[in-house]
């Protein structure tokens, strides 16, 4: 039987599986919207997809195969008969599969808020429910300097000593995407202070990471400067918006004009509630699809369910997993385990504090990870426990840290 086996295996090798790691394709739909597919393959051979930064779906080792074929360009007939000698399947039945694969998958590009899971027939998962290798996304704090005079004593800058320099910045990218994170979120403080802003996302987008800035978006109502950030690769941005400042709406116009996905955050305070509606009308006259929501005092917590209904009266869309910058409006405090989707919770300083509540938001720790400007990595931003520092410490390391 052995040497049997051994001319066996000498004539028709036994299929290797795919390798785990990181694989991503940039493409163009046919209707002539870009898009990214990140596939990341555990070691167990299941598989990650990751859909433009934002769709995640689960899949088993047979779906991974078909994505991972298609990500990495194969033919269709190449396709099948891998997956027909893998799994002793037909070769009619392989091609039928995968092109259904395909077609289900630029569907999903090409209809942002079709349901993945009804569509493609699979079990609905409890959000970060799933055990994972590396997290969806890395939110990078560049720096806690703010434009704002006296903002810096919000931020935690007794315990960050100094900005990372632009190559650690690129040390740490590396790390990231060499651990399987397809997706990075520059914020701050204002990451515009950071002259090397531009430098950063192009390195990052050139990894085939998808790339997202937090900002004031002052500085981008400076045509040149916005489209440096563009041409950087820039997939998405959430502009901090202040309704009083006339340059704040300068800066909203010119992103909004542009080929960017943009979400709008607004700060509940004393002065601003937003109750009357007034300032929802204007972003959906100008054309905003998304916005986020946060308070700047635990006591404007009541007013958060009212805004979050007149923002779905008006089919904006909601994002509540991403940190808001340090800034004098924004205030550090724990933050509360919420629902998606119910209202902004504390992913980032800003939280609508529960009474007894002491866990992280949900998926801190699992779905992202927040690094401070020295390189210490945190669950999310505003948590006290340092996991290590990603300059100096192991990718593996950190991640098993996490408890």
């Amino acid at each position: 039987m052995n040497v049997i086996s051994r001319l066996r295996d000498s004539f028709f090798p036994p299929h290797q599986p795919i390798p785990a790691g990181m694989y991503h394709q940039s493409a163009t739909s046919e209707a002539g919207s870009p898009y990214r597919l990140h596939l990341r393959v555990e070691p167990d051979g299941l598989g990650i997809l990751i859909v433009n930064g934002s769709i995640v779906l689960h899949l088993n080792p047979t779906a991974t195969e078909y994505v991972f074929h298609l990500v990495n360009g194969s033919s269709i007939e190449e396709t099948s008969r891998s997956v027909s000698r893998r799994y002793g399947i037909s070769i009619v039945q392989a091609t039928a599969d995968f092109q259904n694969v395909v077609d289900k998958i630029h569907t999903l590009v090409e209809t942002p808020d079709l349901d993945p899971v009804a569509y493609l027939d699979m079990e609905r998962a409890e959000p970060y429910s799933a055990a994972l290798s590396a997290p969806y996304r890395l939110d990078c704090a560049l720096t806690y300097r703010t434009p704002e005079a006296g903002a810096a004593s919000y931020a935690p800058v007794e315990r960050v000593k100094r900005d990372l320099l632009q190559a650690e910045w690129q040390t740490i990218l590396d790390k990231a995407w060499n651990a399987g994170i397809p997706q990075v979120v520059f914020t701050g403080g204002e990451p515009t202070l950071r002259p090397d802003l531009v430098d950063l996302i192009a390195y990052a987008s050139r990894l085939g990471m998808v790339t997202g800035l937090i900002s004031n978006g002052l500085r981008l109502a400076e045509t040149g400067y916005l489209h440096a950030v563009l041409q950087s690769g820039l997939d998405h941005l959430m502009l901090i918006l202040d309704p009083a400042e006339e340059q704040s709406w300068e800066a909203l116009r010119d992103t909004l004009a542009e080929d960017l996905a943009v979400t709008v955050h607004l700060t509940l305070t004393p002065k601003a509630t937003f109750e009357d509606g007034a300032i929802l009308d204007r972003l959906v006259q100008m054309g905003v699809k998304s916005i986020s929501l946060s308070a700047s005092e635990v006591g404007l917590s009541d007013k958060i369910p009212v805004v979050r209904q007149l923002a779905a009266n008006r089919f904006l869309k909601l994002v509540w997993d991403l940190p808001v910058p340090y800034s004098s409006l924004h205030i550090s405090v724990r933050a509360p385990d919420t629902s998606p989707g119910c209202w902004r919770p504390g992913a980032g300083p800003v939280a609508l504090e529960l009474a007894g509540s002491e866990t992280s938001p949900a998926g801190a720790g699992n779905a992202w990870l927040y690094v401070e400007p020295d390189g210490d990595v945190l669950l999310a931003q505003g948590e006290p426990d340092v996991l290590g520092n990603l300059l100096t410490d192991s990718w593996e390391t950190i991640w098993n840290r996490r408890g």
